[in-house]
């Protein structure tokens, strides 16, 4: 097997990253920043299962821990394992999100673009409803 192409793609919030982690952690809300889950994720025993226009694919999520890891290793209907790296790390008072996108076997460079610039504007999804979450904090409204 040789490596694949890998993009890092990556964005800082104004938000603890503890906040940002806790938010990303809680899989029930990903639908409302990871576009690819929009019609939600269903629980089944350790996995979840996200439909999508490949048919229903099983997620297994990295265990909930202390260093900002929301790994996830998806394993689509005809067998293939895609492993999503996903980091939250402090960044100052705030926190820098890191996706790790790999270039699959049957890619093009077009199709490794349009997937780089779908994680780009779910990162500013995840940004812009936990910044949002900032100000609702600031004024004393509840926030996710």
């Amino acid at each position: 097997m040789t490596t694949m192409a890998a993009r890092i793609i990556h964005i800082s919030i104004e938000r603890d990253w503890r906040d940002v982690y806790a938010f990303m952690a809680d899989h029930a809300m990903m639908p409302l920043w990871a576009s690819g889950l929009s019609s939600g994720l269903t629980r089944d025993g350790d996995e979840w299962i996200a439909p999508g226009e490949l048919g229903n694919a099983r997620v297994r999520f990295a265990p909930d821990n202390a260093l900002g890891v929301v790994d996830h290793l998806v394993t689509l209907e005809d067998g293939a394992k895609v492993h999503n790296a996903l980091r939250v790390v402090p960044n100052g008072d705030g926190a820098e999100v890191m996706f790790t996108l790999l270039r699959q076997t049957s890619m093009s460079d077009a199709q490794f673009a349009a997937d780089a610039a779908w994680v780009e504007k779910d990162l500013a999804a995840l940004k812009t409803i936990l910044e949002a979450g900032n100000e609702k904090a600031k004024t004393g409204e509840n926030m996710p």
